[in-house]
């Protein structure tokens, strides 16, 4: 039982933290004496970690579509631990897409938190401490399925938000240590920085674009009498359909709210991964489709990895993908950009 509450009041302790510290406004110093962003940001700007050398930049454009949908949070010292840091990215789509991204962002980091806690008491009450260090992963994987179950449920009986129409996707990492848990929900992306046996930076794709026509996805969404196909006038962009109407056209297979589709195959449910960070391993950048529509994943590393002053990577990946929307994409409006870059390193490493 001391477990239990020893546990409960770290939970309580950092959500606690993470508020109080928000509303102060206070810094961190980083390595050079500069003032460093608040524990928890939810805007565009810098986080240092404390006890770390991570290092998380973000950076959020409005597109030419109206109200930017983006949002983002990067939460430092996640769970009152100093090594670790919880970093996510949301893109709304519908006309209450911009409310339901960040609804799902100020929700799915404390319920996977809460979730975290009640699975790594019942994991050390059952198998001991010792063995925690063991499954780390899965008790993490569990947390996630569970957060953004209880997160999707909670959006559906809101009184506030309309999300029949509307919805958000969640990409996020949590970084505890060396490990790197990576859960995604929609068609955002992870992409990774790693040097390879040649010394060359090369870049790796953590998540899939869980597009409808994904053959798994595709599989789904039909079993449940859902259709999947493409607009005479979208060749090749294939979205998820009502089964005897023309709505609601969803352009991704997993999201949160969309209730339109949900029983059509449509899910909340995120694919869970990890990476054990090495020394190779320089950094991630987690950003919205309207970075990966117009940028590939070598293109936006190289920029990431070429610009010298590290708390300006974001902003210059956002400016860089605007430039290629207006070059590639001529008469088509810029869609909302948004890039965190998290770095594992320090500058010297």
């Amino acid at each position: 039982m001391r477990q239990i509450s020893s546990l409960l009041q770290v939970l309580a302790r950092s959500l606690s933290v993470g508020r109080d510290r928000e509303r102060r406004g206070d810094g961190r110093a980083g390595g050079d004496g500069k003032a460093a962003a608040p524990a928890v940001l939810r805007t565009s700007g810098t986080v240092w970690g404390e006890g770390s050398e991570t290092f998380a930049a973000v950076c959020s454009r409005r597109g030419e579509k109206g109200t930017n949908q983006d949002c983002s949070i990067v939460w430092e010292g996640f769970g009152c631990q100093e090594d670790t840091i919880f970093c996510g990215i949301f893109d709304g789509h519908g006309p209450w897409g911009h409310y339901v991204a960040k609804a799902v962002r100020d929700s799915l980091p404390p319920s996977l938190l809460c979730h975290w806690q009640e699975a790594l008491t019942l994991a050390s009450l059952i198998d001991g401490e010792k063995k925690l260090s063991d499954c780390r992963f899965d008790l993490w994987k569990q947390s996630y399925v569970g957060a953004c179950a209880a997160v999707d449920d909670e959006l559906r009986r809101s009184r506030r938000l309309d999300a029949v129409y509307s919805g958000s996707t969640a990409l996020s990492v949590v970084k505890q240590g060396d490990l790197m848990v990576v859960a995604n929900v929609g068609d955002s992306r992870a992409v990774l920085g790693t040097t390879s046996d040649d010394g060359a930076l090369a870049a790796v794709q953590l998540t899939v674009d869980f597009k409808p026509n994904l053959p798994q996805e595709k599989e789904r969404i039909q079993r449940c009498n859902g259709q999947v196909y493409c607009l005479a006038d979208e060749p090749g962009v294939y979205r998820v359909w009502q089964p005897s109407r023309d709505s609601p056209g969803l352009a991704m297979s997993r999201a949160f709210g969309d209730y339109s589709v949900k029983d059509y195959g449509v899910i909340s449910a995120p694919e869970v991964t990890q990476r054990k960070i090495s020394s190779r391993d320089q950094f991630v950048i987690l950003a919205t489709d309207g970075v990966w529509d117009v940028l590939s994943n070598d293109e936006a590393v190289q920029i990431v990895a070429g610009t010298p002053d590290r708390e300006k990577a974001a902003k210059r990946l956002v400016e860089c993908a605007v430039r290629a929307w207006r070059r590639r994409r001529r008469g088509i409006a810029v869609d909302d950009c948004s890039a965190i870059c998290l770095f594992f390193h320090s500058p010297s490493s």
